[in-house]
């Protein structure tokens, strides 16, 4: 059985939306010329589509059917938890079976996913197809994952909530002599202890001069007097993820730490109290930057606002200059704004939120003052 376990699909089978999210599908499908179904290989996209939580399988959309590929490993389980497919069984070739389903369906083109088939795997598929024609997609099953119902925020919010409880146990140990890598150790044992299936990626704990590092995993770097330290973590629950990121000083606090604290603190309360429907992304992103180059700091803001979040912990939307999207209800994202100082440390905080029709509802509720321990 995969990490992401029995118990989730049945939360996920309880209701028709797994249904659906199919018939989504299909009506974008059905709104191009082409393809007439679609080949789903990435594991979060048919997880999304299916319920499955086995680590290798396959499923193909089309009109009619929505088949779920898996070996003799994954058979059972298939059956379990795909509900809302017909489950073949390979005993051939993958890419064989899929050749004959699509021509038993008449299918004269078929869609797959550009992002994440490799090359050797298109020319298999390509191959096996004959006269279908094979068609790449993009971000089409990313762009319903996009917008979350009722189901997937609860669990969206319970994995919030066991990262919050998690670092509120681990404070005491956030002291002078402290090693980096044994706070995120133990910091993932508490989640862990809670409910969390695992962490969506690896924690991020760094002290004093690394706090400049936005990626600064842990390290064998002890705590030190007077240090930032920059905690970035999450739990994974059923198949769904939490983020979050809060800063802390440990027993004394300099002038210029306490000003790039309530700096980057004030630019994310700007972007909080402006976030809506319809919004551009990039527009959100602007409202913090904007904040932080008004305050002198605008150069050592690197990267974007922030990212959507679900099934994977980086996902759409995107909240950057760049971005194209415009914010819908029922998305859940980060907002993130940071400081970084080289050579002397940095600061972020980060919260996990979902837009509703009022605003955004915050989902990581750790406290925001500063702290210092």
């Amino acid at each position: 059985m995969s990490s992401l376990g029995a118990e989730k699909s049945e939360e996920i089978k309880g209701e028709n939306f797994l249904q659906e999210r199919v018939k989504k599908l299909r009506a974008l499908l059905a709104r191009s010329e082409k393809p007439q179904g679609l080949l789903v290989r990435y594991r979060p996209n048919y997880f999304y589509l299916s319920g499955f939580s086995g680590s290798t399988g396959g499923l193909l959309i089309t009109q009619t059917q929505a088949w779920l590929l898996v070996d003799f490993r994954y058979w059972e389980q298939a059956e379990m938890e795909a509900t809302n497919c017909k489950v073949c069984r390979l005993n051939s070739s993958f890419w064989s079976t899929v050749a004959e389903l699509a021509r038993d369906e008449g299918l004269e083109s078929l869609g797959f996913e550009a992002e994440h088939l490799s090359y050797d795997d298109y020319l298999n598929l390509k191959n096996a197809l004959g006269t279908t024609e094979p068609v790449a997609v993009k971000g089409l099953v990313e762009e319903l994952r996009q917008v979350k119902n009722e189901q997937e925020l609860a669990l969206m919010q319970r994995a919030a909530e066991i990262a919050d409880e998690a670092f509120r146990s681990l404070i005491p140990l956030i002291k002078p002599g402290t090693v980096e890598l044994d706070l995120a150790l133990e910091l993932e044992y508490l989640m862990r202890r809670a409910g969390a299936e695992g962490v969506p990626f690896p924690l991020i704990v760094a002290s004093g001069p690394r706090s400049a590092l936005p990626h600064g995993v842990a390290t064998t770097r002890k705590l030190r007097d007077g240090d930032l330290v920059v905690f970035d973590f999450g739990a994974l629950y059923k198949g769904y993820c939490s983020d979050m990121t809060r800063t802390v000083i440990i027993n004394k606090a300099e002038g210029w730490q306490r000003e790039i604290y309530f700096k980057v603190l004030r630019a994310q309360t700007k972007v909080l109290a402006e976030l809506r429907e319809g919004l551009h992304a990039a527009e959100a992103d602007r409202f913090a930057r904007d904040s932080l180059q008004s305050a002198g700091y605008g150069p050592y803001f690197g990267h974007g606002l922030g990212h959507g979040i679900g099934i994977e912990p980086h996902e759409g939307p995107v909240l950057s200059p760049r971005s194209k999207a415009l914010l819908r209800q029922g998305m859940v994202f980060t907002v993130e704004p940071g400081v970084y100082l080289p050579g002397r440390g940095g600061v972020r905080i980060e919260d996990m939120v979902i837009l509703r029709e009022h605003g955004p509802e915050i989902l990581t509720k750790l406290i925001k003052k500063l702290l210092i321990l």
